[in-house]
């Protein structure tokens, strides 16, 4: 469920690499709360949004 409804930002994959170079899977989870954010004058929305569109402004909170 970590997608931000925003920018789309969404989880990464890749691999975790040991001392002795084996590699196993991993993955990067983004950074998504679960906001309620300001659509309109009277309406509001619960959303996933990353931080990162949080604070640059790009949602504004309820």
């Amino acid at each position: 469920m970590a997608k931000c409804a925003v920018c789309g930002k969404a989880a990464h994959f890749g691999n975790n690499v040991s001392h002795s170079h084996r590699r196993s899977n991993r993955i990067w989870k983004s950074n998504v709360k679960s906001v309620k954010v300001k659509i309109s004058d009277s309406q509001n929305k619960k959303m996933y949004v990353c931080t990162s569109c949080l604070r640059s402004g790009a949602v504004e909170r309820a």
